[in-house]
């Protein structure tokens, strides 16, 4: 016995160009809608003789939303609107996620990006988009490379002021700065200029893309794009883990898009930092039992461009307690606080990586114990810099540390 497919909901992609713009199987699919969603200023782009449809506007919070709007109207013929590409920084995303990506039927419209890069002449596969819609400023740091080219979706017609104050202070404001406005349609607008010379009451319309060149002024540190930054990147107490262990000890996390991490004993939150910055789906959780400390963390994460990185101000283990699964886990301080070794372990899944650094002997001992239990990896760091000796120049060796690093066993390993 079958059973009768759920309607489809389509989504259709409309621009600034409005009804006159949207092929015709999109007009048709609009026209045959029995309940149209969408934001007002989509919806208005209809005209009521066309679209006889009930028109219902998203509420705010959206995201919440969703489920319930959709069942109410259950069983009726719906059309979502959405600008652009509905699944590219769009509704399509979210409604995949709420009904499944099997009863949508998306109709897309050319994004803003693909218009932008139509009028700069930028090849759409080498340029970076960052949204900053319903995100923080901050997160665009982590993209901010001399030489690059941005596309920045904009919250607003107040966005490009943002970014050019958001520039000058990370060292990039000779950056060109070029807004793009109504992309596509009959309004359309560009606005060019720089970072330093941005006015902050520029008048721009809401609905624009915001083009960067991006220039690095240069006395401005660089920040490279793998993990190992300068430790001068950092707001610290001396509870940092240095560059190049740094750098050794991201290797051996090995973070992948998408991963958590748990950042135990969070010290300045530079192994969290770097793992998220590695990309932009990494995810990490700094646990700090210093609220000082964890106030700093989240200070060093914005300033870094990874605002998202969450800081969780707590004595491990017991500040574990109800976290999501982690991918992987670094322990930077505190493994001979009593269970927090086998906590870490325990909530680790199959595949699962963890990373432990110490400079002690007793901790040494700790995790000689756990090699010989569990295997993996057993390593001693050292790094010597050099130093003036009178007027010549000698090796000053640091504090050797000692990492052990390990997969966990199992199905998925």
């Amino acid at each position: 016995m079958s059973t009768l497919p759920l309607p489809a909901i389509s989504v259709v992609g409309i621009g600034a160009d409005g009804w006159d713009g949207l092929p015709e199987n999109a007009r048709r699919t609009l026209r045959a809608a029995e309940v149209l969603i969408g934001g007002p200023r989509q919806l208005d782009l209809l005209p009521a003789a066309d679209c006889p449809g009930e028109r219902v506007t998203w509420p705010s919070p959206l995201r919440p939303a969703v489920p319930g709007l959709l069942t109410a109207h259950e069983g009726r013929r719906i059309a979502v609107l959405a600008s652009g590409d509905p699944t590219f920084y769009g509704i399509g995303r979210t409604l995949a996620e709420t009904v499944g990506a099997d009863r949508l039927h998306v109709l897309p419209h050319p994004s803003s990006v693909s218009y932008a890069c139509a009028r700069l002449g930028w090849p759409l596969d080498a340029v970076e988009t960052v949204s900053l819609v319903g995100r923080p400023l901050a997160s665009l740091t982590a993209s901010l490379h001399d030489g690059v080219r941005l596309l920045v979706l904009s919250e607003s017609r107040h966005t490009p002021a943002l970014v050019a104050a958001l520039l000058r202070d990370k060292g990039y404001g000779g950056s060109r700065m070029r807004v793009l406005e109504q992309l596509g349609g009959p309004d359309e607008r560009l606005v060019d200029g720089t970072a330093d010379t941005w006015p902050d009451d520029e008048r721009l319309d809401a609905l624009n893309v915001l083009a960067l060149d991006c220039v690095r002024a240069p006395d401005t540190p660089r920040l490279g794009a793998v993990p190992g930054l300068p430790d001068e990147a950092y707001e610290h107490d001396g509870q940092l883990t240095k560059r190049y262990v740094r750098a050794a000890t991201l290797a051996a996390l090995a973070p992948s898009p998408g991963e958590l991490l748990w950042d135990i004993g969070g010290g300045s939150g530079s192994i969290g930092i770097e793992w998220m910055r590695t990309d932009r789906s990494c995810r990490a959780i700094a646990v700090e039992k210093d609220p000082e400390r964890a106030a700093r963390i989240a200070r060093n994460a914005t300033s870094l461009g990874v605002p998202a990185l969450r800081v969780v101000t707590a004595a491990a283990p017991d500040g574990l307690a109800g976290l999501p699964t982690p991918d992987a886990v670094f322990i930077g301080g505190g493994l001979t606080a009593p269970g927090l070794l086998d906590a870490c372990w325990d909530a680790l899944p199959a595949g699962g990586r963890l990373v432990a650094n110490t400079v002690t002997m007793e901790s040494e001992a700790l995790l000689a114990e756990r090699y010989r239990r569990y295997g993996g990896e057993l390593v001693r760091l050292a790094v010597a810099q050099t130093v003036p000796v009178g007027g010549f120049t000698g090796w000053r060796q640091s504090m050797p540390v000692t990492q052990w690093s390990v997969t966990k066993a199992g199905v998925g390993a």
